[in-house]
């Protein structure tokens, strides 16, 4: 059966050897232990990390628009914008409006417009020529850049006409309009480039894609620091520490002081209680009585003999008997003072009712026959 802590003799024996030195020592532990729970919890990890710094976005759009300058489907004067087709003659005119969010006013901002025609056989460009190329330092308010462009829609329709019957059974005849952003925000500098073909007819013109836009992030990377959450299972593994090491201390305190004799004899009968069996044994029992040193001797007489030791819990004896030889060991030492523990054998005085002291020999006289039970009841 498992020994409690709070009757274990082995505890006992060690708190009487060592128990001011091992009661400080807990203590010590549990309060570095609480101490350092608290330290881990206040003062989490870190770990290195790649982050993207410095973000920025760049995006362009161009919308179009025009004017009427004619009366037919609508009135003159008025301003489509962003139509999907555009008539001509009603408008002759296209204005491309550029503009460009940038992280601030302090950015640098182009915008140049292309229109060029393009010949093409099979797919492939084999000639092209550039009729229209404006260039304009775009104004910036609010974090946006902005920029018109008017394009003469009448006089490329002219010059198309004229491409066309130039290459007429050779290929056919494009014409793209090409919106280029260069900025430089301090940071980032680059460039964006938005296109689309204009298709031209007699009667209407139109862009092929029907939204332009482009969007452009930027950013660095840098090792940067991020704090860890607390190491939980290590704080709360030191406050348990902590928290076990102090009760430990408080019992070996409270268990203090110990008779180390008595906790060793406690651990020798617990470890050979196999061995032992209690009882009482009596005083004459033996003709020879040998003393051993401790209960181990005992128990090893009984294990060469095949024998049971005997624990006289009220004489305080371990004994084995064997034929006429009695081994034991007694707290009180000598087997006579096993046998007469209330008595003071040797040269000791008893006193009487008055107080007046008797000799020894007349106090204790001569003990009675083993064999006579009736003498040693009526002592």
């Amino acid at each position: 059966m498992e020994e409690s802590v709070i009757d274990n003799p082995r505890l006992d024996l060690v708190i009487a050897d060592h128990g001011r030195s091992l009661a400080i020592a807990l203590a010590l532990v549990g309060v570095l232990a609480l101490v350092g729970a608290g330290w881990v919890a206040a003062t989490p990890g870190t770990s290195t990390t790649t982050e993207e710094v410095d973000q920025e976005t760049v995006a362009t759009e161009v919308t179009t628009s025009a004017t009427i300058v004619e009366d037919g489907p609508w009135e003159a004067g008025t301003e489509l914008e962003d139509n999907p087709v555009y008539t001509l003659p009603e408008a002759p005119e296209l204005t491309l409006t550029t503009e460009t969010s940038v992280p601030s006013d302090d950015a640098e901002v182009v915008h140049e417009v292309h229109v060029r025609h393009e010949a093409e056989h099979e797919e492939a460009v084999f000639w092209e020529e550039t009729v229209r190329e404006e260039r304009t330092a775009a104004t910036i308010e609010d974090d946006v850049a902005r920029s018109e462009t008017m394009i003469d829609v009448d006089a490329l329709a002219a010059e198309r006409a004229d491409v066309e019957a130039e290459f007429d059974d050779v290929g056919t005849v494009r014409t793209v309009l090409e919106v280029v952003t260069i900025y430089d925000t301090g940071t980032h500098a680059n460039e964006q480039t938005l296109s689309s073909t204009l298709e031209l007819t007699e009667d209407a013109y139109w862009l092929e894609e029907s939204e332009l836009a482009e969007s452009t992030d930027h950013s660095e990377t840098a090792q940067v620091e991020v704090g860890e959450s607390p190491n939980a299972a290590a704080v709360a593994g030191l406050a348990a520490l902590g928290l076990l090491a102090l009760a430990g201390a408080g019992v070996v305190h409270t268990r203090r002081p110990v008779d180390a004799d008595s906790a060793r004899r406690s651990v020798h009968e617990r470890r050979y209680a196999e061995w032992i069996s209690a009882g009482s044994i009596p005083m004459w029992v033996g003709d020879y009585h040998v003393e051993l040193d401790t209960l181990e001797d005992v128990v090893d007489v009984a294990i060469d003999t095949n024998a049971r030791v005997v624990h006289d819990r009220q004489r305080g004896l371990f004994a084995v008997v064997n034929d006429n030889v009695v081994y034991y060991h007694s707290e009180r030492g000598k087997w006579e003072r096993t046998a007469w523990p209330e008595l003071e054998l040797g040269n000791t005085a008893a006193e009487t009712s008055d107080g007046s002291a008797i000799p020894a020999e007349e106090s204790v006289g001569e003990l009675p026959d083993p064999d006579d039970d009736d003498a040693w009841e009526r002592i």
